[in-house]
């Protein structure tokens, strides 16, 4: 029995890393998509969201199941919470990925305005958070979930920057509106992307360390406000 209990875990492990990486693919795709105005490689992050909602539903199953046939100790026990809240936050960024994907094509034909408004910075800030968050959720070093925090916070920063000059913009051109609109959507989903990787981050933190940082001081001076932060592990 005991045996069976850690290949089990063993398996969550797995199948939480295949859904990180899978996730991380949907999100570097789709900025990429968007930089490069890419219609057919927006499809492609669009069609693999069936296959990321797939493995959505086996993990859940597998912690349910864990729960219902075993007793886990406080390590497992944490490892298992936490895995069901990453699970449900890598959902969240692919999904995040597909909204953007979405939008490829109503902002394709205005490469420049993209690159007026520096959109590849900040896609490339986006891409670099979720590759560091799924990099430790695989290596279990929380030595650099601080530079995850500080990263999201960077992230924010700029969102509220880009999108105080496309109000501006909208405010006086009226003929920007619609491609505007787009944009700040788009932007909306690159924030997300930052709070959801400071979400998965903390859930890491609770794994290895046991600690619970969400609503701490511990990144006070540099952590942003997360999507879904009223959510907690009790």
């Amino acid at each position: 029995m005991e045996r069976h209990f850690e290949l089990e875990l063993e398996k969550l492990n797995k199948r939480i890393l295949k859904m990180g990486n899978l996730v991380y693919d949907q999100v570097h795709n789709a900025l990429e998509a968007l930089l490069t105005c890419n219609i057919e490689l927006a499809q492609q992050v669009v069609e693999l969201d069936n296959k990321v909602d797939k493995l959505d539903v086996k993990i859940d199953k597998l912690c349910q199941r864990i729960f219902a046939l075993q007793q886990p100790v406080a390590t497992d026990l944490r490892l298992i919470m936490s895995a069901l809240k990453m699970n449900n936050d890598l959902e969240r960024l692919g999904d995040l990925a597909v909204n953007i994907s979405s939008k490829v094509e109503g902002v394709s034909e205005y490469g420049e305005i993209l690159a007026e408004l520096h959109i590849d910075e900040l896609s490339n800030m986006a891409d670099i958070i979720v590759k560091d968050v799924i990099t430790i959720l695989n290596t279990r070093n929380t030595t650099f979930v601080k530079d995850i925090f500080v990263s999201a916070s960077a992230i924010e920063e700029k969102v509220q920057a880009v999108s105080s000059r496309i109000l501006d913009e909208m405010m006086h051109k009226t003929e920007v509106i619609v491609v505007a609109t787009n944009l700040m959507i788009i932007l909306t989903q690159i924030d997300r992307i930052a709070g959801y990787s400071t979400n998965i981050a903390e859930s890491i933190v609770f794994i290895v360390d046991g600690k619970m940082i969400k609503h701490k001081n511990i990144f006070k001076e540099t952590g942003p406000v997360r999507p879904g932060e009223e959510e907690d592990f009790d």
